[in-house]
């Protein structure tokens, strides 16, 4: 597909997951195809996990999509999302705190999978990996990493002032 194609349908994705309360795929392929956009499911699937999006319980019980920070998306030429970590990622942190080699990180319901995707695409030697729930995300330290130097790690993408 045209990277022009690709980036008009991110572009028509972030529109109606910002303006609506969208619970499913089909809906979104239905809005999509609404649009004169058709896309296979898988396809669609990937363009929600590179847009970072989650689901986030409504009022009413029903779900909803959510992007991390609908302001902040943007599709280079390359269609990659860019973004700036420290504004959209702390915006659902709540606390952090440390046992041993673990880190349990609260978060508002719904924003821990985009916290732990953006904690492992730092790469950082000092973090093994991450788990994410709905609110939580618990964060592995590899061995003798101390808990100052993974505040330090965290701290390039979460506002430090929050982790003191």
């Amino acid at each position: 597909m045209p990277m022009s194609r690709k980036n008009d349908r991110i572009e028509n994705l972030i529109e109606i997951i910002k303006n609506n309360n969208v619970g499913s795929q089909e809906e979104l392929l239905r809005m999509l195809s609404e649009r004169g956009i058709f896309v296979t499911q898988a396809t669609l699937s990937r363009d929600l996990k590179m847009l970072k999006t989650t689901k986030v319980p409504l009022d009413h019980g029903a779900y909803a999509y959510m992007l991390p920070d609908a302001s902040t998306a943007k599709v280079t030429s390359l269609g990659r999302r860019t973004a700036d970590f420290s504004r959209h990622a702390g915006n659902g942190f709540i606390s952090l705190e440390f046992s041993g080699n673990l880190g349990v990180m609260l978060t508002r319901n719904g924003y821990a999978s985009g916290i732990a995707y953006d904690i492992d695409m730092l790469n950082s030697p000092e973090i093994a990996g991450t788990i994410a729930g709905a609110n939580t995300v618990f964060i592995v330290l590899r061995e003798g990493v101390s808990h100052e130097k993974a505040m330090e790690v965290l701290s390039m993408i979460l506002p430090v002032k929050n982790l003191q």
